[in-house]
């Protein structure tokens, strides 16, 4: 097994959508398993807001997606060349308002320009140049991993056999961008915030939006079952098991993530938009010779069902797959019995 995060310096300037551009970019990245010798079987993975590029691990320092890659699984490194890695403006080791800005020599912060999902996918796409690898045979993740594999296939059709979208749809919603705007508004309202110089102490606004997302990850009827009405033992005034865990989720992000990126990335969520720039989406995706399986969550609260159905009717190559769960939209992430054999399913026809 090989699961050591590695550094690659993409040298710049690198140019954003916003007209922004950066000196260089350093990414993150990890790979599982070898490229055979057409170069034909890498996967890329693409991760969620607050992941990393460490999507699988040993028992002692597990990775984020290990029920799906692994020995037998539906990414199973005998096979594939599995590459994930930090996207653009992350906090766990590629450039983003953590890292150093070479031409003052400081944090960016605040200062960091706003990035976009194609954004990152450029960035991924030059990595995949660094690794000598010019064709994926998919490209796949959940929520946000699943936007960037979406435009994988909007913009760099030449570059992916297959995507796999997770929840997640065409465009983000009305109903998604309000929930990342109070989520915002929780870290920007924090005393502690000064002037926009947020520093990596812990945060109750940042701590607060965790838990506005956490509501969101899930559905009432998980939630129901796992606390219903209990409460924790030995609290006064009595403490709802349910208020725990949201006040615990909350304080572990704040200890390992970043309130700037928190803002960058949701405000790069609410940007997408696969439509944006492109005359005739529709028709170019009925001839896109991309593969797509998109895949549902029943319960899915925060990109319901009918967004992925969507995304399976405007791909001429496209499928739709249901997950069933009580879980919302957290299911992609604990619900291996039902995904992996879907995604084996597909990658194997």
């Amino acid at each position: 097994m090989d699961s050591t995060t590695r550094s690659a310096v993409l040298r710049g300037p690198i140019r954003l959508e916003s007209g922004a551009s950066l000196p260089s970019v350093t990414v993150a990245y990890e790979t599982y398993g070898a490229l055979n010798p057409a170069r034909d079987n890498a996967v890329l993975v693409c991760h969620a807001l607050t992941g990393s590029a460490h999507a699988w691990g040993p028992p002692s320092d597990p990775g984020w997606w290990d029920g799906l890659i692994g020995a037998g699984k539906a990414l199973d490194p005998g096979r594939h060349f599995v590459v994930c890695s930090n996207f653009l403006g992350g906090c766990y080791g590629t450039t983003g308002p953590t890292s150093i800005d070479p031409l003052t020599g400081k944090r960016y912060g605040p200062e960091f320009p706003q990035m976009s999902v194609r954004d990152m996918v450029m960035v991924q796409a030059l990595l995949m140049d660094h690794l000598g690898i010019r064709r994926l045979a998919c490209v796949i993740g959940g929520s946000l991993g699943g936007m960037q594999a979406l435009e994988w296939a909007a913009g760099l059709p030449e570059r992916v056999d297959s995507v796999i979208p997770i929840g997640c749809g065409l465009r983000h919603s009305a109903w998604a961008i309000g929930l990342n705007e109070v989520a915002r508004q929780a870290i920007l309202l924090d005393p502690a915030w000064q002037g926009g110089m947020y520093d990596l102490q812990p945060s109750r606004g940042l701590g607060l939006a965790r838990m506005v997302a956490m509501l969101s990850y899930r559905s009432p009827r998980s939630f129901e079952t796992k606390f219903s009405r209990a409460v924790r033992p030995g609290t006064d005034p009595a403490l709802f098991e349910v208020e725990s865990y949201l006040r615990y989720q909350g304080g572990k992000l704040v200890q390992r993530f970043d309130a700037n990126t928190y803002l960058r990335i949701t405000r790069a969520m609410d940007g997408h938009d696969l439509a944006r720039g492109r005359e005739d989406l529709r028709a170019s995706l009925t001839k896109c010779p991309v593969r797509c399986l998109a895949v549902g969550i029943d319960s899915d609260l925060l990109y319901p069902t009918y967004e992925q159905r969507e995304v399976a009717h405007a791909f001429g190559r496209g499928e739709y797959a249901e997950i069933v769960s009580p879980h919302g939209h957290d299911a992609f992430l604990i619900e291996y019995d039902q995904l992996n054999p879907l995604v084996a399913q597909f990658l194997n026809v």
